[in-house]
């Protein structure tokens, strides 16, 4: 698994991740929440740290790289104009993707 991209804020994070065609997103995603919260539970300053529930995938084709890496750099900028869950909400409805709110959240 490589991570070209890592970023976000202090309530959510985005990764553009590259698995190998043996990797299922749920078991990239069990290993970075896993590996991520012992690294955090570590750390001096940090009490209790853990992950939500669950988590959004989608897919990037590789003309979207560019556009992806560049917007996972920006997100504090990013969100300074819409927050994450308008931004989220926003996203499903422009590609009509059903979902239940009860279930976004956690």
């Amino acid at each position: 698994m490589k991570a070209p991209a890592i970023g976000g804020t202090e309530d959510h994070v985005h990764l553009l991740l590259s698995l190998p065609a043996t990797m299922s997103i749920s078991m990239a995603m069990q290993q970075i929440k896993s590996a991520s919260s012992h690294w955090m539970n570590g750390a001096p300053a940090i009490n209790d740290f853990g992950w939500q529930e669950g988590y959004g995938a989608f897919s990037v084709g590789c003309s979207q790289t560019a556009a992806t890496l560049a917007y996972i750099a920006r997100q504090e900028e990013h969100h300074r104009k819409r927050d994450f869950q308008a931004e989220l909400i926003a996203f499903l409805k422009k590609h009509r993707i059903e979902y239940d709110p009860r279930y976004i959240w956690g």
